[in-house]
């Protein structure tokens, strides 16, 4: 009898207890990560990535925040507004922004800006390379910014038109600079294009 009891205990203890009905158990979270990482990151957006929305939104927070303090600032001083924005200037600053945006999200040298939100994951040529963002949250979202140089334009462009509000002139010229820039690595190509052809 005890040992019928005993055999039945045994089984009954290995035994997997049938699950209730009912949504799945979550996976433990990554290492690395906190349960609260998670539950704030899934759901229907990217339910297969992490996506820092709240950085995302403290970004935009602090470029909206930014642009705004700018324009009431603006407005205290009693300074006006350019009626319109020259055409010649306005491909200047263009391309500045382009040019701008490549260096801070892709030249070697500028990489001691990006090391702290980013990790390097190849190198390109034209001393350019490739990051990808690393971490959580906050930390995430400004290395996904620093990463992409679509991203960053909009914040440079942001800068310089706030700055040629205020001060064409040298905006002018510091547009100029990062244009000439442009225009060089573009001879560079050509020339390296050139000489290809000439000696393949």
């Amino acid at each position: 009898m005890d040992g019928a009891t005993h055999s039945d205990n045994v089984r009954r203890t290995d035994a997997s207890p049938p699950r209730p009905p009912g949504p799945t158990r979550r996976a433990p979270a990554a290492p690395g990560r906190t349960a609260a990482d998670d539950r704030r990151h899934d759901g229907a957006y990217a339910p297969d990535r992490e996506v820092p929305l709240g950085g995302y939104a403290a970004l935009t927070t602090g470029f909206a925040t930014g642009v705004g303090l700018f324009a009431l600032g603006l407005r205290k001083s009693g300074r006006r507004l350019p009626e319109r924005v020259p055409p010649w200037d306005l491909l200047v600053l263009g391309t500045a922004v382009y040019k701008a945006s490549r260096l801070v999200s892709k030249s070697k040298v500028a990489g001691f800006v990006r090391a702290p939100f980013t990790r390097r994951t190849a190198d390109l040529s034209a001393g350019e390379v490739m990051d990808e963002p690393q971490g959580h949250g906050p930390r995430r979202a400004v290395g996904d910014l620093l990463a992409c140089p679509f991203c960053l334009s909009v914040w440079i462009s942001g800068a310089l038109v706030c700055s040629y509000a205020v001060a064409p002139r040298p905006t002018r010229l510091v547009a100029s600079g990062l244009t000439a820039v442009a225009l060089s690595d573009w001879l560079q190509y050509a020339w390296t294009f050139t000489q290809d052809r000439v000696e393949g």
